[in-house]
């Protein structure tokens, strides 16, 4: 089985963060999770709820910091587990996914939370979590792992997407199948790509991103993917979109571009050769990039990239703008306002 012998192994979906990461205690969240530090240590997302920012990361944490506020200050969260991601619908509706195949819901903002799903016994996290509207929603992880709702997040159903598989890995699944369950079951939960990232784009369409050069795309929001050629087998961590243009990030500084029929993918170079965990529209016509070895760097219309700024020993997750404007970034030492 070629896939399982050479296939690389990403560590936590956008950020490969698992040297950062270490096993989380069962402690009571009510009790323990508050933390006076929790702005400095490890964030891997920042939402957006209306003029809220709503950031995400290490042992549950969510922090918030508002239009008025000088600070972010954090709330409590019913989950110890590391948080990925977390995506708001509007101002109210929210949810966060992450280790433990943890699924948490806010319906005020982020400033309240209660637990839709988690299943630590599958040792399987979430990376990412989209919904369309207040009931259809879908989340992502490694290994494959896909859970889908149609209720809002009451229910989650699990999907295995066998499109996606490699073919020898298909026609051994079929083997396996046919003469085991057991084996069957056992190694499909493992034979899929990680899935780091899924982006709706303007169209409708959903661009998903993951292991091994992974991307693929899905017209009925994601009951069926269909592959897209890449022609680079590293792990992408994120994407984009950008007025007519998609991007797609990831693993030793590798960024791609399409144009909206994603069918002819250009590689840009980059002054850096971090792996890029994430991407944002600049205020002019340009898209700003961060990543590994704490790289911000610019690329502006035309393609060209440049370095704007090198945070020795730091990774960057993710990035958001509050509603004055500022630049906020989020990693592995937690959040601050990058100033150009």
């Amino acid at each position: 089985m070629p896939y399982r012998m050479l296939r690389l192994v990403c560590a936590v979906g956008a950020l490969s963060v698992s040297a950062l990461v270490s096993a989380t205690p069962n402690l009571d969240p009510l009790t323990s999770q508050i933390q006076p530090l929790a702005v400095s240590s490890l964030v891997l997302d920042i939402g957006k709820a209306g003029d809220t920012l709503v950031a995400v990361g290490d042992k549950g944490h969510v922090l918030l910091h508002g239009s008025a506020d000088e600070a972010w200050h954090q709330v409590a969260t019913p989950v110890t587990s590391l948080l990925t991601k977390v995506f708001f619908l509007d101002a109210k509706l929210g949810w966060a996914v992450g280790h433990d195949a943890s699924i948490i819901h806010t319906r005020d903002g982020g400033q309240t939370w209660t637990v839709q799903m988690q299943a630590p016994e599958i040792e399987k996290p979430l990376f990412d979590v989209v919904f369309f509207n207040a009931n259809e929603g879908i989340a992502v992880g490694a290994y494959g792992l896909f859970y889908r709702t149609l209720d809002g997040g009451e229910h989650w159903q699990e999907e295995f997407h066998q499109e996606l598989l490699f073919e020898e890995d298909v026609a051994y699944l079929a083997d396996l199948k046919a003469n085991d369950e057991a084996a069957y079951l056992s190694e499909r939960a493992s034979l899929l790509a990680h899935f780091n990232r899924i982006l709706p784009l303007k169209d409708g369409r959903l661009l998903l991103v993951g292991e091994l050069g992974m991307l693929a795309v899905s017209a009925d929001k994601g009951r069926q993917f269909s592959r897209l050629e890449l022609n680079y087998e590293g792990s992408m961590f994120n994407a984009v979109e950008l007025d007519d243009a998609v991007y797609v990030m990831g693993l030793r500084g590798h960024v791609f571009k399409s144009d909206s029929s994603l069918q002819a993918w250009q590689p840009i170079a980059i002054p850096a050769s971090s792996s890029i965990n994430a991407a944002l529209a600049g205020e002019q016509d340009d898209l700003i990039l961060i990543g590994n070895a704490g790289v911000i760097i610019e690329v502006n219309g035309s393609g060209q990239a440049s370095l704007l700024a090198r945070r020795q020993g730091e990774n960057l997750v993710a990035m958001a703008r509050d509603a004055k404007g500022n630049l906020w970034l989020a990693g592995s030492q937690g959040l601050f306002i990058f100033k150009q």
